[in-house]
């Protein structure tokens, strides 16, 4: 075997002297060729490195490479391992992850570009033009078609991509009972393999016994679950334990804290009391979460799920690649998210809540993926995965299902009508299908179609789809397509062409009927006028924004009393208290009245207190509510209502900030937030102007001499 200079710069910039196991087969099967590959491999099996080889090769041979992620944390960590490695090779790597109203034009100049799949779509709707030089799209986690929320995006793109550029294609997989049939729809030929770097022994524990696959039983205390974790820190090991609720996951850190705290050294105790007092003023005003997550790490312990703040998660993340932090309980998300692997991985709940069913069991391929985790492969030989049985029943269930069973198969998610129904009109919108033929034939390409027979019944869903979008006005039908490329249909001769309000719907990645729902509520508040809180209220009415807050009994008094002071400033009329939409109606009350406390500048501790919305939380709701803000605004300005146009932006900048309108002005300077524009506002600086004409000594003794020099050069 020809070992090329992209394999080699990718085992050297990795410290490795030759390919292992997964990438040899790799390679024997055409890695460095042109033809299609599917990678399926166990977690830290060496994946990634084949995905690297691949894209040094394809760059070197001129063509750019598009690295699909499923997350964005996982984009962030594949981004610097990308620059770590390869910047002194003069790989130039992107990330783009953001904005999804841009075709990042900047993006032409890179080789490498990371992207989640809703981000990829989102420039491909633009009509990236860069896009059309890609010569390689490594799609990692492809297995994660299965996923109701992300797979039908990633399904897409990927038949786009193949329909209308046609790059080589490189997906890479966790072990799955159908990887053949997935590489059959991309055209590709298949890399199976069992091989991990670190033996991973998998176990049952059961009543002060864990019996392991392949072999091996060991005796643990009670209660097991911390008695493991003590002796993997006594053997200066980690552990990783996975809860399947943030509030048990908050539980079992406290309760591990506790027994781990006599355990550390002066020097091990110094740096944990550092990384403590980093995460406790993560926030202007800690959290109770924040002081409870503070005296965790100060013990040696922590717990990991979407209510912390970026900053908070990155620090525990650090902490415990650096082995300072021994022990993390997490929700199951961290599974797929980042790579933290750790000696012992104990799963002690197999179930969680699911939305219209209640609890239910985690699907086998997540839990392998938890698995997966266990064994560190730059300090362990092993690793240990163990799953916590309740009874003896349940141990039988949990061995031949998650320890000797097959995981699922990967199937498709594409034919719902939600998710059709923004791909129907970006498909028509962008140009890629102008009739009923070409819809039909692009989601015949799909792996929905290649799985299932019932196609005519995704034909008849489309039909209703494009009638809905015409009900809309965001397509039109047009008679037969006319010159020297027309082409008989055999079920109606006609074609499609997007409107102007359409084409900006699809660019706003938007559900249609979210965007026919906010066109309504705009003339709603053309006629009425616009409130922040009435305009707040229609925006968590929509899909985008959910879930609402859930209403208790304890709210009703407030949402009652909100019905009649606020009656006047709805843009949508309540429905009878009987009625099926009632519930939903007042829980995007109750969650209006979250943004209008954030806009009233009430701290995270207050909000959390109020509606139990943690830090985390909060900030994803902000970026939610600023993007149907975003979306609002660009579908007043191309309707042309100038006149409601302004209370959108202020509503906008007020949630961005969390402030009263009366600080605006002030916390438009850069550098200025919410809590030194409320500074300078009660010292009298009320205006852009007060602070043009006051001395920088004045200034200096509200926000600091660094921050009024910065002030004083923008003005």
């Amino acid at each position: 075997m020809t070992v090329s200079d992209a394999l080699a710069a990718a085992l050297k910039a990795s410290g490795i002297a030759e390919p292992n196991p997964v990438q040899k087969k790799a390679l024997e099967a055409g890695l460095l060729g042109e033809e299609n590959l599917v990678v399926a491999a166990p977690t830290a099996s060496g994946k990634t490195l084949v995905a690297e080889i691949a894209a040094l090769d394809a760059v070197r041979k001129g063509k750019k490479v598009v690295y699909i992620v499923p997350l964005r944390a996982l984009a962030s960590e594949k981004y610097r391992e990308f620059r770590e490695k390869y910047d002194s090779l003069g790989i130039r790597t992107a990330i783009s992850i953001g904005d999804l109203d841009s075709s990042d034009s900047w993006l032409s100049e890179y080789d490498i570009i990371i992207v989640t799949s809703e981000k990829l779509d989102s420039l491909i709707r633009h009509g990236a033009g860069w896009i059309n030089s890609v010569g390689l799209v490594i799609a990692d986690e492809i297995h994660l078609l299965e996923s109701p929320g992300r797979g039908p995006t990633l399904e897409v793109v990927l038949t786009r991509m193949m329909e209308d550029v046609k790059p080589r294609i490189l997906g890479l997989s966790a072990t799955i009972s159908n990887h053949e049939e997935i590489a059959e729809w991309l055209g590709a030929k298949t890399v199976k393999s069992d091989y991990r770097p670190v033996k991973l022994y998998r176990g049952v524990c059961l009543d002060g016994k864990v019996f392991f696959h392949p072999e091996g039983e060991i005796d643990v205390g009670d209660p097991p679950l911390e008695t493991m974790v003590e002796e993997a820190v006594r053997m200066s090991k980690q552990a990783l334990v996975f809860i399947s609720t943030r509030r048990g996951a908050e539980a079992a850190a406290e309760k591990l804290s506790l027994r781990l705290r006599d355990r550390f050294s002066p020097e091990e105790r110094d740096k944990l009391s550092v990384m403590s007092e980093r995460i406790l003023n993560a926030l202007d005003r800690p959290t109770p979460q924040c002081r409870k997550l503070a005296e965790c790490v100060r013990h040696g312990a922590a717990f990991h799920h979407a209510g912390l703040t970026n900053r908070q998660r990155e620090i525990i993340e650090r902490g415990f690649i650096e082995g300072a932090i021994k022990v993390v309980s997490a929700t199951p998300t961290l599974a797929a998210g980042i790579n933290l692997p750790a000696w012992r991985v104990i799963v002690r709940d197999m179930k969680r809540f699911s939305s219209g069913i209640g609890m239910d069991y985690i699907p086998i391929l997540e839990i392998q993926q938890m698995m997966g985790r266990a064994g560190r492969p730059k300090y362990d030989k092993e690793g240990q995965a163990i799953l916590i049985a309740r009874n003896e029943n349940e141990a039988r269930m949990l061995w031949d299902n998650y320890i000797t069973g097959e995981p699922e198969r990967v199937v498709s998610k594409l034919g719902v009508e939600p998710v059709l129904r923004m791909h129907v009109l970006a498909l028509i919108a962008s140009g890629a299908c102008a009739d009923r033929d070409s819809l039909f034939s692009f989601f015949g390409k799909t792996l929905y179609a290649h799985q299932y027979s019932d196609v005519e019944g995704l034909h008849a869903k489309i039909e209703k789809i494009v009638s809905l979008l015409e009900d809309y006005g965001f397509i039109e039908r047009t008679g037969a397509h006319e010159g020297p490329f027309r082409k008989a249909s055999s079920i109606g001769d006609e074609a499609y062409r997007p409107t102007r309000i359409g084409r900006r719907v699809s660019e706003l990645y938007i559900d249609p009927m979210t965007a026919n729902y906010l066109i309504g509520i705009l003339k709603v508040g053309r006629e009425r006028g616009i409130t922040p809180f009435g305009l707040a209220h229609a925006l968590c009415r929509t899909v985008e924004m959910s879930p609402p807050l859930s209403v208790r009994k304890g709210d009703m008094k407030t949402i009652d009393e909100l019905l009649v002071s606020e009656e006047k400033t709805l843009l949508e009329r309540p429905p009878n208290p009987w009625d099926i939409e009632y519930e939903g109606y007042v829980a995007a009350l109750k969650t209006a009245l979250l943004f209008m406390d954030w806009c009233d500048e009430a701290g995270e501790d207050a909000i959390m207190e109020r509606f139990g919305v943690t830090p985390g939380e909060l900030r994803t709701r902000l970026d939610n509510m600023d993007w149907m803000l975003y979306a609002t605004q660009e579908l007043s300005l191309l309707l042309g209502y100038m006149d409601i146009l302004k209370d959108i932006r202020k509503l906008r900048v007020r949630v961005k900030h969390g402030v009263r309108e009366e600080l605006l002005p002030l916390v438009r300077l850069k550098g200025i937030g919410r809590a030194r524009a409320r500074m300078l506002f009660n010292s009298g600086f009320r205006s852009l102007d007060s602070l043009r004409k006051a001395p920088l000594e004045s200034i200096e003794r509200v926000v600091g001499p660094s921050a009024a020099r910065k002030v004083k050069e923008q003005l």
